[in-house]
């Protein structure tokens, strides 16, 4: 194995603790009942999402798996699973347009996009559990509007959007700090 698998292989393995660490011992949880937040959730699949399809894959399953082996609920599993889904698309996307986030316009542009995605996906996950009734009684008091269309679907959106932008802040002064083997940079200024 070369040097450059091997540094890929540690900045992936360490994506995907921090990925795991993150959501469950965050302070930062946004709570909106029958749903809850935790601010900078999705960064370290963002931030593998920059370096390359393969690490942005690795994380996304790997984070995953940590959601699995923590015991988390099987629909919060499922749903850190589709991240598999966002993550790949948009590290494929990214590779093949690499001034993808040289502008802010383009930028959120395709932050949007995956965030359409990640919130499709989360909502079509929930779906079976909230018409099997296997979600808590909270869901049903909201209804399935407010519930899974509002809270899990537009809720997913946005969180994933702020979380891209905490990917970007971070990401801009560690790729000048440390020599990252990348597929993308954020060239204006956050």
């Amino acid at each position: 194995m070369n040097r450059n698998n091997n540094h890929s292989m540690v900045i992936s393995a360490l994506l995907c603790a921090i990925g795991i660490v993150i959501p469950i011992i965050s302070p930062l949880k946004i709570t909106l009942e029958p749903a809850s937040f935790t601010l900078a959730s999705h960064v370290a699949i963002f931030i593998a999402m920059f370096i390359s399809p393969a690490t942005a894959l690795f994380v996304a399953a790997g984070t995953a798996a940590g959601f699995f082996l923590a015991g988390f609920p099987p629909a919060i599993v499922l749903r850190a699973g589709t991240h598999i889904i966002f993550a790949a698309a948009g590290a494929i996307y990214l590779k093949k347009h690499a001034d993808a986030l040289k502008s802010f316009k383009s930028s959120q542009i395709f932050s949007l996009a995956t965030a359409l995605l990640h919130g499709i996906c989360e909502v079509l996950i929930v779906m079976p559990f909230y018409f099997g009734n296997n979600m808590s009684t909270a869901y049903y008091a909201k209804g399935f509007v407010v519930s899974v269309l509002v809270l899990v679907g537009l809720g997913t959106v946005i969180h994933s959007m702020v979380d891209f932008y905490l990917a970007q802040v971070i990401w801009k002064p560690v790729t000048k700090a440390v020599k990252i083997p990348v597929d993308v940079s954020v060239k204006y200024n956050l």
